[in-house]
């Protein structure tokens, strides 16, 4: 038995010795790594087995060694953009990376609205497709997957680049993203596609950070479980974000908050966690931008959209986000899904290219209420992000409401003068409160002039 025992372990001892290098799906060929930066490159051997990687930019050659967990990892030095390179990874065998490409990389998540694709009929990707062969653009799509606990491998997932077939079945939000940041800048762009329609923001959300919260862990017990998606804290997270948040990034975009709306009062809590728990998985404070949700029906919940829209733009105060403002992209209140997606990316292109890679000229922040100022029977707006002046499409300004100290709202007359806005109504004589679009599918007319909605709000907080 003893000499059995002494083989049997010498045995594995060889096995163990000789172990394959291997990567996670989301180092492999045809990948973007960020540029001008170090990222991290890692994977699994046999312990204590020596790494080294060269990279086909420079002459360097770096070298660790993994650890007691058959894991190791290191960090290698980018150059500016540009490509293609190999990638040479060698242990006890040797792994060549191909096409590699330096850029920058975007995490598209979120629920549908961000998924939505060719693959669901949206017209915008199909008539785009025939033309979308783009060696600069490449794509890595995360299979929708559920864990009880933290993953660190992504099964069934790699790299491919742009052509039309992939591209119908990626994020349109994110192709069209990619393809303007890549028209404007020129560098080769990454897209990693990881949405779940339906989804609400807690299983994209570390599950500590909801269950250690009291207020967060009621208003996640409220959520309904269905057939078709996961509702549980953490899910998601566990399963399509964690086994990436050492992949370097340049920025997320985000577009969910639907299936929040029956919870909108713990949203801004939830949804600011959320972003401060990714930016600590990844060990950076990268740009978080987001769409805000458009507006919609909600069946019978008068203002639940609206409240869930203010919430999101609370979310604004936390350092390095960004929400573009959608209530005008909309070709039906009914449908939860707007069709128009090329023009949503856009709105998310400018804020990347204006707020992070310096390109001037661009606006792209929507105007914000700042401050109001009771003037006798009326009720003077102003607003951030204003550069020039407001303008009103096709008439007076509307989805103006005005309320004195009883509260009860009426609809206003609403005169733009400037960067501000008077508002007012014969029915009140003595005004206390505005609002401004605050329903549920409002799609005021109100814009800058340089044609971006303004934001939605109210003053009776």
């Amino acid at each position: 038995m003893k000499k059995r025992f002494l083989a049997l372990s010498a045995l594995l001892l060889v096995l163990t010795s000789y172990a394959d290098v291997r990567l996670p799906s989301i180092i492999g060929s045809h990948m973007v790594l960020k540029q001008k930066t170090k990222v991290k490159l890692w994977g699994w051997s046999a312990p204590g087995e020596k790494i080294s990687i060269k990279s086909g930019w420079d002459t360097t050659t770096y070298q660790t060694t993994a650890n007691r967990g058959a894991r190791w990892e290191l960090e290698i030095s980018t150059p500016a953009a540009g490509g293609p390179y190999t990638l040479s990874l060698k242990g006890n065998n040797e792994i060549v990376l191909e096409d590699v490409m330096i850029g920058e990389v975007w995490l598209c998540g979120g629920q549908s609205n961000m998924e939505w694709s060719g693959s669901q009929s949206l017209a915008q990707s199909l008539e785009e497709a025939p033309n979308a062969n783009n060696t600069s653009i490449r794509f890595f799509y995360v299979p929708k997957s559920t864990s009880a606990f933290p993953q660190d491998h992504i099964d069934g997932a790699r790299w491919v680049v742009c052509n039309p077939k992939d591209m119908k079945a990626f994020s349109a939000i994110g192709y069209f993203f990619g393809k303007e940041l890549h028209a404007k800048k020129g560098f080769p762009v990454g897209l990693i596609n990881s949405n779940w329609g339906g989804t609400p923001a807690e299983v994209w959300t570390p599950a500590d950070i909801v269950l250690n919260d009291p207020d967060l862990r009621a208003a996640a017990d409220k959520l309904a479980p269905t057939p078709w998606w996961p509702h549980y804290r953490g899910e998601a997270y566990n399963a399509m974000i964690h086994p990436l948040t050492s992949f370097q990034l340049s920025g997320v975009l985000w577009y969910q908050g639907e299936s929040n709306v029956t919870t909108h009062y713990g949203y801004r809590r939830l949804f600011t966690s959320m972003i401060d728990a990714w930016r600590k998985a990844w060990g950076k404070n990268f740009p978080f931008y987001f769409v805000q949700i458009a507006p919609y029906t909600y069946g019978d919940q008068h203002i639940n959209g609206a409240l869930l829209r203010e919430a999101q733009t609370q979310t604004l105060a936390l350092p390095g986000t960004g929400m573009v403002v959608v209530s005008d992209l909309v070709d039906n209140v009914k449908d939860i899904h707007p069709k128009l997606k090329k023009e949503v990316a856009a709105r998310l292109a400018n804020y990347a290219l204006g707020e992070l890679y310096g390109v001037s000229g661009i606006s792209y922040k929507s105007p914000l209420y700042a401050s109001h100022q009771v003037e006798k029977d009326k009720i003077r707006i102003s607003f951030d992000h204003v550069p020039t002046t407001l303008v009103a499409k096709g008439g007076a300004p509307t989805d103006f409401y005005i309320a004195g100290a009883d509260g009860a709202f009426v609809p206003a007359t609403a005169k733009i003068e400037g960067k501000t806005v008077v508002v007012s109504s014969k029915q009140v004589k003595e005004p206390v409160h505005v609002r401004f679009g605050f329903t549920n599918t409002a799609m005021p007319n109100l814009f800058s002039a340089e044609g971006l909605p303004v934001n939605l709000f109210r003053t009776d907080k």
